[in-house]
C-alpha cells in the first residue's frame, strides 16, 4: 500500500507537470524502494508512515498554490500533531485498552505473538477452511472444517468461511460479485432521489452494507481484527436480518415516492 500511494503521488506531481520533475521522481521511487528494508523494524515504520504523509502533504499544497511560508507552517503542525498521535499509540495500547481488545489488535497485527489456540485460533480455523475449499469447494455440507466445528461462531460472524470451504473460491467471487450489484443497485437509486434527505438516507444504507461486508469478510481472512460484526442478509440472527431488511424498506419506500419530493 506504500509503494503504490508513493507511486500515485509520483505521478501527480511529476508527470503531470509540464516538464517531468526528475529529483521528484527519483526522491519518491527511492522511498518506496526503501520502504519494504525498513518496515522490517518495529520502529522504523513509523517514520516512513509520516515520511509519506508528508510527501502527499506537500503534493497537494503545491497544486493548491499555497505560500512557502504557509506551506512549512502546515507541514510543520501536522508533523507534530501526527508524531505525537503516533508515537503515544503504544502507551495507549498498554494503558487503555482492555485485554481482549489488544488480543484482537494483536491477532491482526502480530499474529506471530499470539497463542494458536488462544486468541488466534478462530483465525487460524477461519484460514484453513477457506484454504481446504480450494477452487470449486467441497459441496454443500460437506465442509469437514465446518461441519466438525472446527470453526467457531461459523453460522454468524464467520458465516464466510463457511461459504470459502463449501462452496469454494468460485462461491465467495460469487457472493462478492452479489454485494458489489447489490451496492450499486443502492447508488444508482441515491442519484436519481430529488430530497436531499432521500439521498443522504440512500448513501448511508450504501455506506452500511458496505462497512459490514468489508469487516466481516476481512477479518475470516486476516485482513481485518476479529469484531462481531454479521454478514448482512446472509449471518444467522433475527435482529441482523430485520435490521437490513428494515433498512432496505425504507430506502425502497422512498423511491417509490421520489416524484412526490
Amino acid at each position: 500500500l506504500l509503494v503504490i500511494l508513493t507511486f500515485l503521488s509520483l505521478y501527480v506531481l511529476a508527470f503531470t507537470s509540464k516538464k517531468f520533475n526528475w529529483y521528484y521522481a527519483l526522491g519518491v521511487t527511492g522511498l518506496a524502494a526503501v520502504a519494504y528494508w525498513y518496515m522490517q523494524s518495529e520502529e522504523m515504520w513509523l517514520w516512513v508512515l509520516l515520511g509519506t504523509v508528508i510527501v502527499f502533504a506537500a503534493t497537494a499544497f503545491y497544486h493548491w498554490g499555497l505560500k512557502k511560508d504557509k506551506v512549512v507552517f502546515l507541514l510543520l503542525t501536522g508533523l507534530l500533531i501526527g508524531a505525537t498521535i503516533t508515537f503515544s499509540a503504544n502507551y495507549a495500547f498498554n494503558n487503555f485498552l482492555a485485554s481482549h481488545q489488544r488480543d484482537r489488535i494483536n491477532v491482526w497485527l502480530r499474529p506471530s505473538l499470539c497463542d494458536p489456540r488462544g486468541s488466534l485460533y478462530n483465525l487460524v480455523q477461519s484460514k484453513m477452511a477457506i484454504g481446504s475449499g480450494g477452487f470449486q469447494g467441497k459441496g454443500f455440507l460437506e465442509g469437514n472444517m465446518t461441519k466438525l466445528n472446527f470453526v467457531p461462531e461459523q453460522t454468524t460472524d464467520f458465516i464466510f468461511c463457511t461459504i470459502g470451504e463449501e462452496q469454494g473460491f468460485i462461491g465467495t467471487v460469487a457472493i462478492i460479485g452479489l454485494y458489489l450489484l447489490l451496492l450499486i443497485r443502492i447508488t444508482t437509486l441515491a442519484e436519481r432521489q430529488r430530497s436531499d434527505f432521500s439521498k443522504y438516507y440512500a448513501y448511508g444504507v450504501a455506506g452500511i452494507i458496505f462497512i459490514h461486508v468489508f469487516i466481516n469478510i476481512g477479518m475470516t481472512i486476516g485482513l481485518m481484527p476479529v469484531v462481531g460484526i454479521p454478514l448482512p442478509f446472509i449471518s444467522y440472527g433475527g435482529s441482523s436480518l430485520l435490521g437490513f431488511t428494515l433498512l432496505i424498506g425504507v430506502l425502497l419506500k422512498l423511491d417509490a415516492h421520489r416524484d412526490e419530493a
